[in-house]
């Protein structure tokens, strides 16, 4: 046998992805699916060796911010991440508009993890845990009262998981007489623009109908929490600290319990609320107030014991810093698909390490965004907990096929870690996708040759 023939067969047994140097980005598409539990864009990236990356849109968030970005990556070695992240992140955000920078970042690491055939966390430095903790996030159907969230979480506990939060705030007293107080008529459209809203077939209304509910909707669910003038009465703040006790006499004590969802009030009555609930050892109290009211955060600290917790809105490390250094937060809460992606997020939590604050992780996404965030908690040693909000949702596991994850990826309460390359997807599930479809945008996979060309001149600097 020749070497010729000897380097060929050789060659015929090395799989075209072990050459990561040569690997281009050929294509991006995506599907909307909603359900999982909200509306969800996946992402796809392409190569021109047959790898594909999976990445996600944050949940609720319009996909437009990561098409956009297509055509400034067709070409490019996926497996420069740091350089292609640096190249897009000017069009990230706050919030949803973080999601298209950041749902094609997870994709990058994905694709370079499949290239090296190693998995993500092992990129970021290896891991200091085999399971990541899941915080379940858990709601009331039917009528609410502390008894019935206590059973709920109950439940929780005896399905594994060690970790839980719920609701608890104006929305479950906005309805009763005397429990809130607010310039006259300013509740009664709250609830009435809120129901409006999402309660409308707009399929049976006009475009100005829509667009007239709409900007109602927006008008009155868009003023931050200072300027509502809403106040929480003592009749209501009895009624919301029995809530919370009632759930403690059913699921004890020793379980961290996180609280969430407040509602759009001011600080005074953020603290009023704290110190009320000070006694029912709370995991945290999150979201009280925006992120971006440093000063206020500083304040709510100082004034209650429960921890404060804030972050699945903030884009970036570098805005995480001011909370830190004013001592505005015990926990911070990073989205994945919001803060920047994987390597943001894992620095986010370096940095919050050197502040002596933990992190957990908000997650309310398929399982791609949640394999994302598994791989930083693993890589990342203030880690304390990641959010499920999945549950009931039977065909979540589906979404994904994989030949070396558990077919159920939370189970008693964790997720185990696998060296699986990449975040361990070998591909998505279509025919489960096809089931649950978004009905207004259908689809699956289709191209999007229209951004190949997109172009602007985008330097910051002259």
């Amino acid at each position: 046998m020749s070497n010729k023939e000897t380097y060929e067969q050789t060659l015929g047994h090395v799989a075209a992805h072990s050459s990561p140097s040569d690997l281009r980005i050929t294509d991006i598409r995506f599907t909307d699916i909603i359900g999982a539990p909200f509306h969800s864009s996946l992402i796809k990236i392409y190569t021109n060796q047959g790898l594909v990356g999976f990445g996600e849109v944050r949940d609720g968030a319009e996909k437009v911010y990561a098409q956009m970005l297509k055509s400034r990556l067709l070409g490019e070695n996926p497996c420069n991440i740091d350089k292609l992240f640096r190249r897009i992140k000017q069009f990230g955000g706050h919030a949803r508009q973080g999601g298209g920078v950041s749902g094609i970042e997870i994709a990058l690491w994905d694709l370079a993890g499949k290239a090296y055939g190693v998995p993500v966390y092992q990129m970021l430095g290896g891991k200091f845990r085999d399971r990541i903790r899941m915080y379940c996030d858990t709601e009331v159907a039917g009528k609410d009262s502390g008894k019935a969230m206590g059973e709920a979480l109950k439940k929780r506990m005896e399905m594994g998981f060690t970790f839980l939060k719920m609701d608890l705030g104006i929305g479950q007293i906005i309805h009763l007489p005397d429990t809130l107080s607010a310039p006259i008529g300013f509740l009664e459209e709250m609830r009435e623009r809120s129901k409006n809203r999402y309660n409308q077939n707009f399929n049976d209304m006009t475009d100005d109908q829509i667009r007239e509910i709409t900007n109602r909707h927006y008008d009155i669910n868009n003023i931050p929490h200072p300027f509502t003038g809403i106040h929480v009465t003592e009749k209501g703040l009895d009624m919301l600290e029995q809530y919370v006790a009632d759930v403690r006499s059913i699921i004890g004590y020793q379980v961290p319990l996180a609280i969430d969802h407040f509602g759009h009030i001011g600080i005074e009555d953020c603290i009023k609320l704290g110190r009320r609930v000070d006694k029912y050892n709370l995991a945290w109290m999150e979201d009280m107030i925006p992120w971006h009211y440093t000063d206020q955060y500083a304040r709510l600290a100082r004034a209650v014991t429960t921890p404060i917790c804030t972050g699945e809105d903030i884009y970036l490390k570098e805005n995480f810093k001011p909370l830190l250094e004013t001592g505005g937060v015990s926990v911070i809460h990073p989205d994945v698909l919001t803060a920047g992606g994987i390597l943001e997020t894992k620095k986010i939590g370096d940095m919050a390490q050197d502040y002596g604050v933990a992190m957990a992780i908000h997650m309310a996404e398929s399982p791609i965004a949640c394999l994302a965030a598994a791989h930083v908690a693993a890589a990342t040693e203030n880690f304390m907990a990641l959010e499920y909000h999945s549950v009931e949702v039977a065909w979540w596991d589906d979404i994904i096929i994989s030949s070396k994850l558990p077919k159920k990826l939370v189970h008693n309460g964790f997720l185990t870690i696998t060296d699986a390359p990449g975040l361990g997807i070998d591909d998505l599930n279509d025919e489960v996708l096809a089931e649950h479809l978004h009905p207004d945008i259908p689809g699956i996979w289709l191209p999007t040759d229209e951004w190949n060309r997109f172009y602007g001149n985008d330097r910051l600097w002259s």
